[in-house]
């Protein structure tokens, strides 16, 4: 039983970690890039790096919704259909 609801929890984690990974990546590789660019231009201006990674990840989020909502429809699915399993 405790190994279920460890196994469930681990599923849990890996599931947010594959969801945010999209947008957390965008974002990283976006504030790389403009900071390479502040540093070879020597432009230090707070909201050239911010807006960037802002419509990035937007845009990257809006793209793989479809993908989100059927992963988080399928992992929702399994956990119902878990529940008799941890009554007991």
């Amino acid at each position: 039983m405790e190994a279920k609801l460890i196994g469930l929890g681990v599923e849990t984690f890996k599931m947010a970690l594959l969801l945010a990974l999209p947008g957390l990546l965008t974002g990283m590789f976006l504030g790389l890039a403009v900071s390479i660019f502040q540093a070879t231009t020597q432009i230090n201006e707070m909201t050239l790096s911010f807006i960037p990674k802002i419509i990035g990840v937007v845009i990257v989020i809006v793209l793989t919704m479809p993908w989100m909502l059927n992963s988080m429809t399928d992992f929702t699915i399994n956990v119902f259909n878990m529940i008799p399993t941890f009554i007991e």
